[in-house]
């Protein structure tokens, strides 16, 4: 117990005398329901964009899974652990979601490695990021500033898991059916403004 964060027994104490004693019996009718949440969301690790917190969710609203730049792989079957694939294939076939959104955000530190051809040293980042290279062709192309490459990038990589996600059959035949309905979105840390795709390419603010 004594090497457990301080700060996280702190949290605890609070989330008990405030959230969850404000919401114990959505807990209670939670816990004997198990959740229902109509959205799914694809998010980055980066500690300062969380989905709960950016769009104020309640417990059972949303089913978030994160990965390093919110990326999403194409469907295969090879051997491996496919840790976003099964969390996409849970909230879809198992949960039913109706809506599954892909959130990328500015400043993004996987965005940033890959722009440079870096990232931390070991293997699995590096590989993990190599998700990128099939977006990067027209944002490596352009004359932009490193500011406005790392944007471009961040939009790209959206575009390209959205994509991805095509590539999943029991997702493509819920699209096909109109039983799923697939959303980009971008969350700026700097301002608190979220851009979301308008279905044309662009990421417009709401």
């Amino acid at each position: 117990m004594s090497q457990f964060p301080r700060r996280l027994i702190d949290g605890y104490h609070s989330f008990r005398r405030s959230r969850l004693a404000a919401d114990a019996a959505r807990y209670r009718r939670l816990a004997e329901s198990g959740q229902r949440p109509e959205v799914m969301i694809i998010g980055c690790c980066d500690s300062r964009a969380a989905p709960e917190t950016i769009f104020d969710a309640a417990p059972g609203e949303m089913f978030v899974h994160r990965n390093v730049a919110n990326l999403v792989p194409p469907f295969e079957q090879a051997g491996g652990h496919h840790g976003t694939s099964a969390a996409i294939e849970f909230g879809v076939v198992a949960l039913g979601v109706r809506h599954l959104v892909v959130m990328g955000h500015g400043r993004c530190g996987g965005v940033a490695a890959f722009l440079s051809g870096g990232g931390p040293a070991g293997h699995f980042v590096g590989e993990w990021i190599s998700l990128m290279t099939a977006a990067a062709g027209p944002v490596e192309a352009t004359e932009a500033s490193p500011a406005e490459r790392q944007q471009a990038m961040e939009f790209a990589s959206v575009r390209q898991s959205m994509e991805n996600l095509m590539t999943f059959p029991f997702v493509a035949e819920r699209v096909a059916a109109g039983a799923l309905l697939l959303h980009g979105a971008w969350f700026d840390i700097a301002t608190g403004e979220l851009r979301v795709g308008d279905g044309a390419g662009d990421f417009a603010a709401i």
